[in-house]
């Protein structure tokens, strides 16, 4: 089990200007999170997502997140 504080703890420490939200869809284990960065100006919608999976690489290979719905953008 991973909770909402350590998913937005691994977040922000890859992505320091990062707000995050993060929100169980079902259990523990079905995330919607949501990232808006700076880090991501000028990067193709892929380039975000592979950002934020590398920041949670591990807790998606053991399955401490098993599914996650990700939405990205940077700010306005």
């Amino acid at each position: 089990m991973i909770t909402k504080t350590k998913v937005i703890k691994l977040i922000t420490k890859k992505l320091p200007s990062s707000q995050v939200s993060v929100q169980n869809i079902k259990g523990n284990d079905h995330l919607q999170v949501t990232v808006i960065a700076s880090e991501f100006k000028g990067l193709s919608l892929v380039k975000q997502h592979q950002l934020v999976y590398s920041a949670l690489k591990e807790e998606l290979a053991s399955e401490a997140i098993h599914a996650l719905a990700l939405k990205t953008e940077t700010p306005n």
